[in-house]
């Protein structure tokens, strides 16, 4: 545990279902000899370790065993088996709650969690000033804790949670409760923390900010751990689970598959991730400059097109064609699809050839973006992916002058400067 802030080696949390409660009793009892419930695996042999100093993102599907993951850690919930070693002082934000008591005063329950964290009173005293001016809660913070707002509530208790010395923070959904700008300063100090070396424990549906926050991702899904990577492949993969495919199947297929050759023209990545029914087919992109010719490389502020072509191996209602672009990190910045833009393909029968054309102004800042490819639809009244092209081409942007953030307003400035007359 050197260098070792959390590891979690071959846990399993296993539940016993019962039809019925007087099913429960008797086997508590010990009052019948046959089994009269079934198991349930939250967590089914789930190992890893996080560093001191790491951000680490847990995602996974409703049900995957996210949050009795944390619990095991924080000490909340004791596994079936299985080890867990923690090394530092935990800080916990879980479920929206979890440790307040909901007669007490916001003041009152600030204390009893530092007295539960193993702080005496004068030391929650030096603490008091901060951990107020950060929840922002005014005259509520003297009024029981029943009577909060969510967003009050999850406030209050993340401001006691970053204001407690924490070397471990873990949070598990929470500030998606909070208010944009509370949210933002929680990252704010989400950055603070990890320039202070501490380590985070992050669970959350955000993929921006598992993809921004996180070094690495914890892929579970079903009680299992399905993989662990980096956070841009980690969020991939989810995606694929999100539609009902199975990532470990289609990465074997696409390993074996040979994809066609393409212009030479024209870089395409040769281990991009692709998956989805087929009932169409994206089988062919490029990308051109404003002359019309095949490049990778884009001018700031110059017109370019995408173009991307459709094969359709089933009669299909209404497909949607999108392109998609994302930085390196895996952060979606800007993309659009056939049905933003109002243009639809009405009906497609099998056999029939689409070939869309998007053409819009480059003002992404200059560097290096990934480009993504899709054909979604309804097939039998469900949504459905056909095909998606992950991480298709790079696409480098060249500028020669970068504004503040991920595109350019493209502003026009006027200096005037003379007498006030």
């Amino acid at each position: 545990m050197d260098n070792l802030a959390i590891r979690v080696e071959d846990v399993c949390k296993v539940y016993k279902l019962y039809d019925k409660p007087s099913d429960r009793l008797k086997d508590a009892l010990g009052l019948v000899r046959k089994n009269r419930f079934k198991e349930h695996h939250a967590l089914n042999h789930v190992s890893f370790e996080v560093k001191k100093g790491e951000t680490i993102g847990i995602i996974g599907t409703n049900g995957s065993g996210k949050s009795t993951i944390l619990k095991i850690i924080t000490g909340v919930l004791s596994p079936t088996s299985g080890e867990v070693e923690i090394d530092g002082r935990i800080s916990a934000l879980l479920e929206l709650g979890a440790g307040f008591n909901m007669e007490y005063t916001g003041i009152e329950n600030v204390y009893l969690n530092g007295m539960m964290m193993g702080f005496s009173r004068e030391e929650m005293d030096a603490r008091l000033d901060d951990i107020l001016k950060f929840a922002d809660i005014g005259e509520f913070v003297h009024q029981p804790c029943k009577t909060y707002s969510s967003g009050m509530f999850v406030r209050l208790a993340f401001a006691v949670a970053i204001n407690i010395d924490p070397e471990i923070l873990i949070v598990d959904e929470a500030l998606s409760v909070g208010d944009v700008f509370f949210q933002a300063k929680c990252y704010r100090k989400f950055e603070e923390f990890k320039d202070m070396g501490r380590t985070i424990l992050f669970v959350s549906h955000d993929l921006s900010s598992i993809s921004r926050y996180c070094d690495r991702v914890v892929l579970l899904n079903k009680g299992v751990k399905l993989a662990e990577g980096s956070p841009k492949k980690m969020v991939d993969m989810y995606k694929q689970l999100l539609v009902g495919q199975d990532p470990a199947k289609a990465a074997a297929e696409n390993e074996k598959k040979k994809r066609e050759s393409w212009s030479e023209k024209f870089q395409v990545n040769p281990n991009m991730l692709e998956y989805g029914s087929k009932l169409a087919e994206i089988t062919d992109f490029v990308v051109m400059d404003e002359k019309g010719r095949y490049t990778n490389t884009i001018d700031k502020g110059s017109a370019f097109t995408i173009k991307m072509r459709v094969k359709f191996h089933e009669s299909i209602q209404e497909p949607i064609m999108a392109y998609t672009f994302k930085d390196i990190r895996g952060t979606e910045i800007t993309g659009t699809n056939t049905m933003f833009e109002k243009m639809h393909v009405e009906h497609s029968d099998a056999g029939d050839v689409c070939t869309v054309t998007f053409t819009q102004d480059m003002f992404l800042q200059g560097g290096e973006y990934l480009l993504s490819f899709g054909c979604t639809g309804y097939k039998d009244g469900d949504f459905t992916v056909f095909h998606r092209l992950y991480d298709a081409c790079n696409i480098t942007v060249i500028s020669t002058q970068n504004t503040v953030g991920f595109y350019d307003m493209n502003s026009k400035v006027e200096i005037y400067c003379g007498d006030e007359d």
